[in-house]
């Protein structure tokens, strides 16, 4: 192999040195060097995190800042959400789409003080940057920030640890909406908090300098209801909350409807009509898509990974599985995929093919575990 076909060598978060001490099994994900687990394994951070408050190291994710007034406007020409009604501190998920309506990416974007904040995926962050100097407005600065390091605390107990280490200051981290963003002081150092995650608990992401990481992540692993958590129980608390995973139950090849995001189109945006892929998007929303993504509970103890086919009850192929495994709250398999519209309904007799035997399974709804976002009622409603 000559020099120039190797691989780039994987890149490391600023908590690299951190996981390792902390006896982290590395792996490589989108780049970098990632913790998978840590000694403890994989269900039992699964676990903790639905009981108290997990830490995340998400600093591989790409930062973005849209600078100027025209910010929210010029990106609605790329995404179908409704960002021009979003107030001051909220946020809202929203996606890339393609010509065809495929999505290139989801994200989350922010309004802030002259523009807006957005979080893409770690893998598409790149191709992401280069899609938005090709198509924005010049009038819009774009400011890539991936140096920043990105932490995350989810759990029911994140928003006590949170509390304790910022101590008395200008905002109100405990009635913080969900969807929200604010900046505070934690553990001296500071930090843009938002009120999100992407495990279906209540927590929070923080936004950071990244020579100010290992102090904020310090202090947060000396609370006694946090503890380190990988990518491991990242991947089977999202899947139990039935979140997508970019390249996997989304990519290019799949629309908004088919993937059960139609909620992120707005409804100003549907009668406009003026993102891409709209006519085809559109189509859909009437007439119904062709697939649709459905959670799906095995009958027996096998799970069924990622690419296992499905059929019917009579052998004939109706889709496939995009993620799937062991679900440590549900105590059973569990998967999501796509099938044909006409077995898609909860309660749809399915078989997994898994080593070449159809098991039985069934379609069953979305979200495996109930997600505990915290919406007070004064917050306005969900974005």
């Amino acid at each position: 192999m000559s020099p120039s076909s190797e691989a780039p060598p994987l890149r490391r978060t600023p908590l690299y040195e951190l996981h390792r001490a902390r006896g982290a099994r590395m792996v490589a994900f989108a780049g970098y060097e990632m913790p998978v687990q840590y000694p403890d394994g994989i269900i039992a951070e699964h676990l903790h995190t639905r009981a108290k408050a997990g830490l995340f190291d998400v600093s591989h994710m790409g930062q973005i800042n849209l600078r100027g007034d025209a910010a929210a406007r010029a990106l609605e020409r790329l995404v179908p959400g409704d960002l021009q009604s979003l107030e001051p501190q909220r946020m809202r998920y929203t996606l890339l789409l393609n010509e065809t309506g495929g999505i290139l990416d989801d994200l989350m974007a922010t309004r802030v003080d002259g523009g807006l904040m957005l979080v893409v995926n770690a893998a598409r962050k790149e191709a992401d940057l280069a899609h938005l100097r090709q198509h924005l407005d010049r009038e819009v600065a774009i400011e890539p920030r991936f140096e920043r390091a990105l932490l995350a605390l989810q759990g029911p107990e994140a928003v006590r640890v949170l509390v304790r280490i910022a101590g008395a200051g200008d905002i109100d981290i405990e009635r913080m909406p969900f969807m929200s963003m604010a900046e505070a002081s934690l553990a001296g150092v500071p930090c843009v908090v938002t009120r999100s995650g992407y495990t279906g608990e209540d927590g929070f992401e923080l936004s950071m300098a990244a020579e100010d990481a290992v102090a904020v992540a310090e202090a947060l692993l000396r609370e006694p209801e946090v503890a380190p958590v990988g990518l491991g129980a990242r991947d089977t608390l999202r899947l139990e909350a039935g979140l997508c995973l970019y390249g996997h139950d989304i990519d290019e090849t799949t629309t908004p409807v088919e993937a059960g995001l139609a909620w992120t189109i707005g409804k100003r945006r549907r009668t406009a009509a003026n993102f891409p892929g709209a006519a085809a998007i559109l189509r859909q929303l009437a007439e119904g898509p062709p697939r649709k993504r459905v959670g799906i509970r095995p009958d027996g103890r096998a799970p069924a990974r990622e690419g296992t086919a499905i059929t019917d009850s009579s052998g004939n192929p109706v889709g496939r599985v995009t993620s799937g495994g062991f679900g440590p709250s549900v105590g059973a398999p569990i998967a999501m995929g796509y099938v044909d519209q006409a077995h898609a309904a909860p309660g749809s007799a399915l078989a997994l093919v898994v080593r070449e035997v159809p098991r039985p399974a069934h379609v069953a709804p979305l979200p495996f575990v109930p997600t505990r976002y915290y919406r007070p009622i004064s917050s306005g409603g969900s974005e």
